[in-house]
């Protein structure tokens, strides 16, 4: 076990007398939502990505706890926290009363700000604002908006898809999200090639990005502008190995489990695919390093 990991145990032990009350109140208040998720919005696949995204956004509070206490120390709070948590609160009823998912959600993110702001004050969030801000990945989009931004990404991902079979010799057309392959006819549906994928994907990559902290502008600036297109060929990867299990294996095992397979390996060509750019933006900047280092000995002689 590392240093990091020893320390934040340490402290997360250490301020357990303090913080079980509002523990407890947090659990009472949102463990029937977290339920809710649980049974319904999490088990599928437009929304399945929100308990990855809640686990890893506390894992990096938690990784980042001990940096909290020693900023926040001695704790002065913040007014902001109040307003913050009725705001929050109000969320929750109304979203809980009215069936509204992307508020329920909301609320949880607010209501945990309000709390760090109360006790531990705005140096807080100072050092917790990316965890919070990455839970902003797991809020459901509002449906009509997803469903106007998602029909031209499908018939992109699906214009992808059939140029790329294609080429390779296989017997594939397509009538606007819908490609034919032989004896079977596949509809690219919103999970597969969606916004909320997208933004799943865009997650990764900025989870990606605050993980490795690298020095360099150029190598962070370069790998968040190439998690679109990253994003994008991700989705495409899936969707031709849908298509390829149905005209190999049928139907059946297209929608059966191995469409849960080509989930995994929607997350696994994406990361994948972003640890191979970072990777050729370190060659570049290693490359560029070592041709400007003869200069500056010349210049220093």
């Amino acid at each position: 076990m590392n240093t990091l990991a020893i320390r934040s145990m340490r402290s997360f032990r250490a301020a357990l007398p303090e913080w079980w009350p509002v523990l407890l109140g947090l659990a009472v208040l949102f463990v029937p939502t977290f339920y809710d998720l649980f049974t319904g919005a999490w088990v599928g696949e437009e929304q399945g990505h929100g308990p990855i995204i809640f686990g890893l956004a506390l894992w990096l509070i938690y990784r980042k706890w001990p940096e909290m206490l020693e900023a926040t120390t001695p704790p002065r709070a913040s007014w902001t926290g109040w307003p913050i948590l009725a705001i929050g609160l109000l969320t929750h009823m109304l979203g809980r009363s009215q069936k509204i998912l992307m508020l329920e959600v909301l609320s949880i993110i607010l209501v945990m700000m309000s709390v760090l702001l109360i006790k531990r004050g705005g140096r807080s969030m100072r050092v917790l604002w990316f965890p919070f801000f990455f839970m902003i990945f797991m809020v459901p989009l509002p449906s009509e908006f997803v469903a106007a931004v998602t029909m031209p990404m499908k018939m992109a991902v699906s214009w992808g898809t059939e140029h790329i079979l294609f080429a390779f010799g296989y017997p594939i057309s397509r009538s606007g999200v819908i490609l034919q392959i032989g004896q079977y006819q596949l509809l690219v549906a919103d999970a597969c090639a969606g916004l909320q994928t997208l933004l799943t994907l865009e997650a990764l990559g900025l989870f990606y990005l605050n993980l490795m902290r690298h020095p360099s502008a150029f190598r962070n600036v370069g790998l968040a502008l190439f998690i679109i297109p990253i994003s994008f060929s991700a989705n495409v990867i899936r969707v031709i190995v849908l298509t390829l299990i149905t005209y190999y294996y049928g139907d059946a095992a297209g929608q059966g489990f191995l469409h849960g397979f080509a989930g995994m390996v929607l997350f696994v060509t994406a990361l994948v695919l972003i640890l191979s750019i970072d990777s050729a933006l370190q060659w570049t900047i290693r490359r560029r390093e070592a041709k400007n280092a003869p200069l500056r000995t010349r210049e220093a002689a």
